[in-house]
């Protein structure tokens, strides 16, 4: 099946992230503060800079950790130092629900490459895009699956922000947190511009477009040959 929308690893161990690299259907990296903690990194500047110096052809999204803006502000000048590759997140708001959009501006006017993160709401990215409007490329990473989570359909949400960035080509949409491989197929055919994806969800791209019948067979030997190798009797 030929995919328009740009797939893009998400995790944070090292060895998963290099193996992938090599995968021509992967257009690029993201990666946040928990996946890294899950991961077990303990120094957020060696790992990012280890896996900067393999993925340099490639984007890949870092993101500050502070809550007070002006900590913000200094890490988002330092992360961008470290490639030209290196697209920094900066979460919508801070933990206070502070907006971080004036930030947002101040680092796009400085041309550095911004990825609001952690939006879920069509409000968000309209106030976000004007802050994005002199950045010399820029994510607005929405969270589909969150959204999903909450009960809520996220495709009318994510087919009206790729109405909005229409007059926006500057500006690209994440579809962040998918939960599994139809979601591929949906931001594909709203055009939307990327799309994260775990490890799991990689693993079943070779699955896309097969043989309902023929899967269905496969699965019944998969619970067959199963069932033989436990020893199963009655």
């Amino acid at each position: 099946m030929e995919l328009r929308v740009k797939l893009f690893a998400d995790g944070a161990e090292k060895s998963g992230m290099l193996e992938i690299y090599n995968n021509p259907l992967i257009s690029g990296f993201t990666t946040n503060p928990t996946l890294m903690r899950k991961a077990g990194i303990t120094d957020y500047k060696s790992f990012s800079l280890d896996i900067l110096s393999v993925i340099k052809d490639k984007p890949i999204s870092l993101e500050v950790f502070s809550d007070e803006f002006n900590e913000m502000e200094r890490q988002a000048y330092e992360i961008a130092s470290w490639g030209e590759n290196v697209y920094v997140k900066i979460p919508i708001t801070n933990t206070k629900s502070e907006s971080s959009i004036p930030l947002v501006k101040k680092l796009s006017d400085a041309k550095i490459k911004v990825n609001v993160t952690a939006m879920m709401t069509v409000k968000q990215v309209k106030d976000a895009i004007p802050a994005l409007i002199n950045s010399p490329g820029s994510y607005v990473s929405v969270f589909a699956g969150r959204i999903a989570d909450a009960g809520i359909d996220p495709l009318p949400i994510m087919k009206e922000v790729m109405d909005l960035l229409l007059s926006h080509k500057n500006v690209e949409l994440i579809w962040a947190s998918p939960r599994e491989l139809f979601n591929v197929v949906q931001a594909d055919l709203i055009g939307c511009h990327i799309i994260t994806a775990t490890n799991d969800i990689l693993k079943k791209l070779p699955t896309l477009g097969k043989d309902l019948t023929q899967f269905s067979l496969e699965t019944v030997k998969m619970f067959y040959r199963d069932a033989q190798a436990a020893g199963y009797t009655i």
